[in-house]
């Protein structure tokens, strides 16, 4: 099975550690979460003896003092230039709990991402990369996306179909992943893999469901290797959005090459029919992050 490994930074905003959530039971803090992860990763990839209380202590703390974020774009320049609010300075004073802006809650507020808005309404030489910028952090608060087959999501009571936007999975306010835990499968464990992905060379598992006798395949078997369920196959966490333009391929599996390539998923996924340059936005947008 191959997943790509999670940034070691942004912790703190975290609702689920690792892909599928196995170090992060119902009801255990971030900080518990972290300390059984220091646990398994030095008895397990490191084969070493569990770090003391006081060295595990140490290693959580450490990890959470610790947020990545672009701070320059080739194109758009300072991130913090105009009074914008990009790179990881300003992401460190973010404010973050769980729930916050809970997309399936009341008080719900689309526009997640307010990062480049100084932006919008910039005129003149050398503005039209930062414009290009503000016009994708646009879109991703409000262009409609028609949200159905999600598992996770869609299964849920009332959920069937949810008109939502970017900011319905990616909530938590300017850091993207969603703000409680909630994994679902949105199709990028699919076989044969859905228009835009590219998943030659990825393990196809062939899974058998004892409680209806079908059979599915999937690239990556997702929470269900936690929780033993069908329901679950290829379900994901959503994870943290800043510093993507560091972070190529793209998806738990890599089975996008390029930012574009995720965009041109998403766009044929839920039918979106984005112009050329509504999809050139959104990637100048992400880039930045």
């Amino acid at each position: 099975m191959y997943r790509r490994p999670l940034p070691a930074t942004n912790l703190p905003f975290l609702t689920t550690v690792m892909w599928d959530g196995r170090e992060s039971p119902k009801g255990q803090s971030l900080t518990a979460d972290l300390t059984q992860q220091g646990i398994d990763a030095t008895t397990g990839h490191a084969q070493g003896t569990i770090p003391t209380p006081k060295q595990l202590r140490e290693i959580v703390a450490f990890e959470t003092a610790l947020y990545t974020a672009q701070a320059y774009d080739f194109s758009a320049g300072k991130l913090t230039a105009k009074g914008t609010k990009g790179g990881p300075v300003n992401l460190s004073a973010q404010p973050f709990f769980v729930g916050i802006n809970d997309a399936l809650t009341p008080g719900f507020d689309s526009s997640a991402f307010t990062i480049y808005k100084p932006w919008e309404s910039l005129t003149g030489a050398g503005a039209r990369a930062r414009a290009s910028v503000a016009r994708g952090e646009a879109l991703f608060n409000t262009l409609p996306i028609m949200i159905t087959g999600v598992a996770g999501l869609n299964d849920l009571p009332g959920l069937s179909v949810v008109n939502g936007t970017c900011t319905t999975c990616h909530d938590t306010p300017n850091v993207g992943n969603h703000s409680v835990a909630l994994a679902i499968n949105i199709g990028v464990t699919d076989y044969p893999a859905r228009g835009g992905l590219d998943i030659s060379g990825l393990p196809v598992y062939t899974i058998k469901c004892n409680s209806t006798g079908s059979t599915v395949q999937t690239t990556d078997p997702g929470r269900a290797m936690v929780t033993g369920k069908c329901a679950d196959v290829g379900k994901t966490k959503g994870p943290v959005l800043r510093a993507l333009a560091a972070r190529a391929p793209y998806f738990h599996n890599g089975s996008a090459a390029t930012l574009m390539d995720a965009v041109e998923f998403y766009d044929q996924r839920f039918n979106l029919n984005m112009t050329p340059q509504q999809k050139s936005d959104l990637v100048a947008f992400l880039q930045t992050l």
